[in-house]
């Protein structure tokens, strides 16, 4: 999967210095997956939901949350940012 936008990700780890670990970690492991589905995302990521059009992931505990949209067609993430607990 191709992740737009890192930058995002960096930005959160800023604001909240706990999340820079869970996120390379979320990171690293949804870059290197072929995602086809909210099926396969929960493989890798059990507690992850859809809403609406975004997939909700929990980071670090359920502490965070990241907010992303998948395009599964393109292989794409875009990453809407994080929210705290």
């Amino acid at each position: 999967m191709h992740i737009i936008s890192r930058k995002r990700l960096l930005d959160a780890t800023e604001d909240h210095g706990d999340l820079g670990v869970p996120l390379d970690v979320w990171y690293r492991l949804a870059k290197s997956a072929t995602w086809k589905n909210l099926m396969e995302v929960r493989q890798l990521f059990p507690t992850a939901d859809p809403v609406g059009e975004f997939t909700i992931f929990n980071i670090k505990g359920n502490a965070h949350r990241l907010i992303t949209e998948i395009n599964y067609k393109t292989g794409k993430i875009y990453s809407a940012g994080t929210d705290s607990r």
